[in-house]
């Protein structure tokens, strides 16, 4: 991407983590997810695995790419999105650099066509450890402002006694600095599900709850990751809550009701146009927050032609838009909105060409020596904007399955006729008993 938008996420600097052997990553981890049946799950101990000493280098040029690769994702996953039934004309709130973050978990344990497909949807080159610790770089650079509260945490679940390859644990620790939650997944799903669910809520100030659904997490996980993202940030220029007045907003059903729309008149970057990729006339104006370090770029075809454009919409028009923003007077109104979406983003990988990961052929090889499959992507995400800032928090979970074979479809045996029997002792083959059966109710 050629310009990149200060409105990128970025990690907040997390405590130092602690040293653990790599002979200790395969070994059982102690249960930490209560007992079976307990209402509220007990915080789970966090193993933490140190950064490489001198966490690696990474590319500027490496990190550039991933932006630009997490940009054209965002596009994919808002175009498959909004084409479902009944979803163009609804509220949307995804968050690109969530999932790419969760995906890039996942990257370096994946082999084969599994790597492959997955590094495809997320527009990368970079070998699986070069993208996880770019995104990782990304995530890190986090603006300082006292105003501005911007935090991502990155977490993997596992099984307790699940061995996992201590590589891709060092590899999870250089780039995200994950912690690893032990819990019991095979005896108590339910409780493990609302610990994972709690941590994610807790890391988001209670903004995404219930991340996981009920039967999203069973028997069959093996390991569970997650990304929480969480920001407040205040407008470098705030609305004055006594301009808000009730104005018309035009519906795509052509209704126009009444909504609470902020206005501000001011010095803000701007742009328009028309034609080129898209072909539809737009404006779009920057709404810096606080510190400089993040905005709010907001895009507006005319009327009649968000759809088009909206579909039409792919990385280079949006190069466009965002690299003419340039400073001057702005007479801006805009709504006050607060709203939240939750998906099951299965189907909407597969669409983007992620197939085999979510087959039992799928190859996990490089977390763990066992057979894995995604068994669901969840992503859940909410935003407020108002006269101050924005609130705007996701969560994002991979649940990783056992990959066993495919049960074989069954046979059909009917014993309704004479049959013979046969008791035998398996280890040497000898029969204790033989006989046949003509008449089940004879005596």
């Amino acid at each position: 991407m050629t310009y990149r938008s200060p409105h990128a996420t970025r990690r907040s600097h997390r405590r130092p983590a602690a040293l653990l052997l790599a002979a200790a990553l395969a070994a059982p981890l102690a249960a930490g997810c209560g007992s079976t049946g307990a209402t509220t799950p007990a915080a789970p101990p966090v193993i933490r695995v140190s950064a490489s000493a001198g966490r690696p280098a990474v590319d500027p040029a490496q990190v550039a790419a991933t932006a630009a690769g997490t940009d054209a994702f965002g596009l994919d996953l808002l175009h498959t999105l909004t084409a479902e039934p009944d979803a163009a004309g609804r509220n949307l709130v995804l968050s690109p650099s969530g999932l790419a973050t969760l995906l890039a978990m996942l990257l370096p344990g994946a082999r084969g066509t599994t790597a492959d497909e997955l590094a495809k949807a997320l527009h990368t080159g970079l070998t699986p450890q070069q993208y996880a610790l770019a995104t990782g770089a990304l995530d890190r650079s986090a603006p300082a402002d006292d105003d501005v509260t911007l935090r991502q945490s990155d977490d993997l679940w596992t099984q307790q006694g699940f061995a996992v390859q201590p590589d891709y644990l060092q590899t999870l620790a250089d780039a995200f600095d994950t912690g690893v939650h032990p819990a019991d997944f095979r005896a108590d799903p339910e409780n493990a599900r609302k610990a994972v669910n709690a941590a994610v809520e807790k890391a988001t100030e209670g903004r995404i709850k219930d991340l996981f659904a009920q039967g999203q997490i069973s028997t069959e996980t093996r390991m569970v990751l997650t990304d929480a993202l969480y920001l407040k940030a205040k407008w470098a220029s705030p609305f004055k809550p006594e301009h808000t007045a009730d104005r018309p907003f035009h519906k795509l059903d052509g209704s126009a009701p009444n909504v609470s729309t902020m206005a501000q008149s001011g010095s803000l970057k701007y742009a328009e146009g028309s034609g080129g990729i898209v072909g539809e006339p737009w404006q779009a104006v920057e709404l810096p927050y606080t510190g400089g370090g993040l905005a709010m770029d907001v895009i507006v075809p005319a009327q009649g032609g968000f759809a088009a454009f909206s579909k039409g919409l792919d990385q280079a028009q949006l190069d466009r838009i965002l690299g003419g923003l340039a400073p001057r007077p702005v007479d801006l109104e805009l709504p006050r909105f607060h709203f939240d979406t939750s998906k099951e983003l299965t189907t909407t990988l597969r669409a983007l060409g992620v197939n085999t990961a979510f087959d039992r052929n799928a190859d996990f090889g490089g977390m763990s020596k066992e057979a894995l499959t995604i068994g669901t992507v969840v992503q859940k995400a909410t935003i407020e904007v108002d006269e101050e800032g924005t609130v705007a928090a996701a969560g994002s979970g991979a649940g990783m399955a056992g990959a066993a074979a495919p049960a074989p479809r069954p046979a059909q045996l009917h014993v309704d006729r004479p049959f013979l029997f046969l008791i035998r002792d398996t280890s040497s083959g000898r029969p204790l008993f033989l006989g046949q059966v003509t008449d089940p109710q004879a005596r």
